[in-house]
Order: C-alpha cells, then sequence, then structure tokens
C-alpha cells in the first residue's frame, strides 16, 4: 500500500498550478520528467478519464490517493 505522506508529496509535484487537481498537461509534463517523453496530451487525458472517478476531467488527491492505494 501507498504511504499517504509519499502520495501528497508527488501530488503536489505533478500539480504544477497548486490548484489542487492534476490536468492532462500536468500529467503529461510530469511523465516526460521522469524520462516517459512518447506521452502525448491525449495519451495523458486518457489516463486520467481512467482514474478520474466524477468525470471531472481532472485529478484531485481523492481520485490520486484512491488509484494508489488500490
Amino acid at each position: 500500500m501507498a504511504n499517504i505522506d509519499e502520495a501528497r508529496k508527488d501530488f503536489e509535484r505533478i500539480d504544477t498550478d497548486g490548484d489542487g487537481f492534476i490536468t492532462a498537461a500536468e500529467f503529461k509534463t510530469a511523465l516526460a520528467q521522469g524520462g516517459d517523453w512518447n506521452v502525448t496530451e491525449s495519451v495523458a487525458e486518457v489516463i486520467i478519464k481512467t482514474r478520474d472517478l466524477n468525470g471531472d476531467k481532472v485529478l484531485s488527491f481523492d481520485e490520486f490517493w484512491a488509484y494508489l492505494s488500490k
């Protein structure tokens, strides 16, 4: 199981504008910084969609944590 404190740090690192949500663009950037340069924004949107519990097309921390703690 994931550590919630580490998850919070990761979430805050990915959420570059600090609005409390991870957008497809932020997710794509984070993946690129991690070395995955081949992910397009469209692919990032699909990944977010699979983890987005309320359908708002962004990830809240609760959705991020729900995915990590599965």
